[in-house]
């Protein structure tokens, strides 16, 4: 079989396990808007299916689904230039998922930090499918082809499964470039943001106090008053971006000002050298409020509406396994299962 090539495509997922942070927008949400009037075809999944390796209460799983598609929206993806769905309502992802299960490798699945750190010293008593999701997650790129995924860095490994999966198919049944190679895609600043009040901690919905972060439904108040309080250290913002070096704290708020402002930690460092914490943090709240303000207030109204979310979702996922079946379809052919056509 000729080696197939792949159009460009972007897909990327969201467990909806509530309590958005300022982490989720910068480190995922924001990017996907960004990428979105690039030209590509790109897909943002709720990831439903993942959600329920670990027990979810129904009703606040349903609510947290609503409420990610609408920090989605809120946060300026468009329904009719993005592809906006939860996992559960394409069947494809769970079919696909069989398949690389019985692909992927058991050694592989050992060596996946991930399943390591959620299941610490209780792994005989974690759900199958927390230990088997990342070939889950290779499904949820591979059933659309896709070949860029926008991940933070403690998912990379995942990518890099998926492209072992992709990589033993193709070989397996000798259809070379059938799945594509997908790229991870990590960069610019506050990729981590870190914890407000402890910058060696990562940005967190369950942390002590909820002054450790900023979170997507917070208002203008609440905001501007986090980072006004966040924690600092004696000296002010460097001439230079090694001047950070060692320096957590100073580092979270300067890397967060770059990716707000969209500007690199350079040019924030070289508009504020010498300046104090006094004049950094009320213009990084200033800026904050501006940009994620009418974020949360376009989320409430959206909760309002769980009929006009549900639509998204629903005509989202109409589209997605539009793409989604046919590339099943033919996985399915390639292995030897007979159907009906």
């Amino acid at each position: 079989m000729t080696e197939q090539t792949h159009t460009k495509r972007v897909f990327s997922g969201i467990k909806p396990s509530g309590g958005l942070t300022l982490g989720n927008y910068l480190g995922a949400i924001k990017r996907f808007v960004d990428t979105q009037d690039s030209g590509v075809e790109t897909l943002y999944c709720v990831v439903d299916l993942h959600a329920i390796t670990v027990w979810q209460d129904p009703k606040q799983l349903r609510y947290a689904t609503r409420e990610l598609v609408a920090a989605y929206v809120a946060a300026g993806l468009d329904p009719a230039k993005s592809i906006l769905f939860n996992q559960s309502q394409v069947s494809a992802h769970a079919e696909l998922g069989w398949l690389f299960n019985c692909v992927a490798r058991m050694g592989w699945m050992n060596r996946m930090t991930q399943f390591k750190d959620k299941a610490g010293k209780n792994a005989e008593k974690v759900s199958l499918g927390l230990y088997a999701y990342p070939s889950l997650m290779a499904a949820d790129i591979l059933v659309y082809h896709a070949t860029h995924v926008p991940v933070g860095e403690d998912q990379k490994q995942h990518v890099e499964l998926t492209r072992d999966i992709a990589a033993k198919f193709n070989n397996d049944f000798g259809v070379p470039g059938f799945f594509p190679m997908p790229e991870p895609v990590i960069e610019g600043p506050a990729t981590r943001v870190m914890n407000l009040r402890d910058a060696t901690k990562k940005m967190s919905k369950s942390g002590e106090s909820d002054m450790e972060r900023i979170n997507m439904t917070d208002d203008a108040e609440t905001i501007a008053k986090k980072f006004k309080k966040a924690r600092t250290d004696p000296d002010g913002i460097p001439g230079e971006v090694k001047g950070l070096d060692g320096r957590p704290e100073a580092r979270n708020l300067v890397d967060i000002y770059a990716a707000l402002s969209a500007q690199s930690v350079e040019a924030v460092v070289a508009e504020y050298a010498g300046a104090g914490w006094g004049v950094f943090k009320p213009a990084l709240a200033e800026l904050a409020v501006a940009k994620l303000a009418p974020i949360s207030t376009e989320m409430a109204r959206l909760m309002q509406a769980p009929d006009e979310l549900d639509r998204i979702l629903g005509q989202g996922a109409e589209r997605a396994a539009a793409i989604a079946t046919p590339n099943l379809h033919k996985a399915y052919d390639i292995v030897g299962f007979v159907r009906s056509r």
